[in-house]
């Protein structure tokens, strides 16, 4: 089962899931970065450009999942190097003050509990996220295009692919087509048609929006979904 709670850190929400079969289930590209917990271990998701299908037994995950954009001043690290990848945090910052951490979270109540701890307490020492990019994000989820965005952001196209590799782990385009799919499956999954979906989320058609969540989520839309 997945359950997600806002976090006490602005724009992040703390999870946990166990799932009931192998793998904690299909991650989709969400332009998120996440702080992860397994087995006692930290680890770091990188931003998605295509499902991710963990292996493994079953067992509980946690997780601080950070809005698009923001994990990078906290953890350190520019998104491109950590795309499409889980990475211990140990490869990430130095090995004693990951232990330390680690400490930490196994003793806390619950692990979910702990990462937020860690994770608003790096937050105090962080630089702030690049505003630009936050305008950029509600544009794009809005279904803005993103020449038109960057010109409403004043910002050239070379300057704003740079600053979205550093914040996002890919250009703007590859974030808009992200969160366009999000957008989509959240109607289509609350009963809305999948033709209108495709209309009302800016795909050309039904087939369209069939071909990108193939491409994104690695099976059709009626696997991911169920009959529509």
């Amino acid at each position: 089962m997945y359950v997600e709670r806002p976090s006490r850190l602005t724009g992040a929400v703390v999870w946990t899931n166990t799932p009931s079969g192998p793998g904690p289930g299909r991650v989709l590209p969400d332009g998120c970065m996440d702080l992860l917990w397994r087995d006692g271990r930290l680890l770091v998701a990188g931003p998605d450009t295509r499902a991710y299908v963990p292996d493994g037994e079953p067992g509980l995950w946690a997780g601080v999942r950070f809005f698009p954009g923001t994990a990078p001043a906290l953890l350190g690290v520019v998104a491109h190097e950590l795309r499409d990848r889980r990475v211990d945090l140990t490869d990430l910052w130095p090995a004693a003050e990951v232990r330390r951490l680690t400490a930490r979270v196994n003793a806390a109540d619950d692990p979910a509990s702990g990462l937020e701890e860690v994770a608003l307490a790096r937050a105090a020492d962080a630089d702030p996220p690049d505003a630009l990019l936050r305008h950029l994000v509600a544009a794009l989820d809005a279904g803005r295009p993103v020449a038109a965005t960057a010109d409403e952001l004043g910002i050239g196209a070379r300057q704003l692919h740079r600053r979205s590799l550093t914040a996002f782990g890919y250009g703007p385009k590859t974030l808009a087509r992200v969160l366009r799919l999000q957008r989509a499956l959240g109607l289509a999954r609350g009963g809305v048609p999948y033709a209108e979906t495709a209309f009302r989320t800016g795909f050309a058609d039904q087939a369209h929006l069939a071909r990108d969540v193939r491409e994104l989520a690695g099976v059709p839309l009626t696997v991911l979904l169920g009959p529509g």
